[in-house]
């Protein structure tokens, strides 16, 4: 068995997270978080660093939504 990590954690646009291939570039909208290693090390580690799991633009649209509220 390799040493090589088998995943790493990418990120979108949106800070949303998925597990690549750590041996192949991440498709295009995509980019490398830093973190590699199992599917349940990244798994856990994407758990750790993504607790709110809905896309930037939702966020931004419900807190400016909050704040309009006020």
């Amino acid at each position: 068995m390799s040493d090589t990590p088998a995943y790493q954690v990418v990120v979108n646009d949106e800070e949303q997270h998925a597990l690549w291939p750590a041996r192949t570039a991440p498709p295009a909208g995509w980019h490398a978080e830093g973190f590699t290693g199992s599917e349940e090390e990244c798994m856990a580690h994407v758990d750790t660093v993504w607790p709110d799991i809905r896309p930037l633009g939702l966020r931004r649209r419900l807190a400016r939504s909050a704040e309009a509220g006020r």
